[in-house]
């Protein structure tokens, strides 16, 4: 059974309310969309690019080889989290969809 926002967690609230938030907050899950969608294909395309730099520099160039593949890398990684947040919202959406849908 889907679970209201205010019970979204694995097992409920992590933290019990001090009394000095609102009762109605709500994190901004759009705009947590809007930028997962844009930024996991930036740096997807990030990546490749630094992969691509890396595989032709020359022994003497600057930046190196290794530096260009760190960048990838860190892209790479970047791009990872970004995708996985996204699917995270995408879940967390459908399910206070379908929670509101059934009251």
């Amino acid at each position: 059974m889907p679970l209201p926002r205010s019970r979204s967690g694995f097992i409920g609230r992590r933290f019990e309310r001090t009394g000095t938030e609102p009762v109605t907050a709500r994190s901004s899950l759009g705009l947590r969309l809007l930028l997962a969608i844009c930024y996991t294909p930036l740096f997807i395309a990030a990546s490749a690019l630094f992969a691509v730099w890396s595989s032709q520099s020359t022994p003497g160039s600057s930046p190196t080889s290794s530096q260009l593949a760190a960048l990838s890398g860190v892209c790479g990684a970047l791009a990872l989290i970004s995708a996985v947040d996204l699917v995270v919202i995408l879940r967390r959406r459908r399910s206070e969809r379908s929670a509101s849908t059934e009251r």
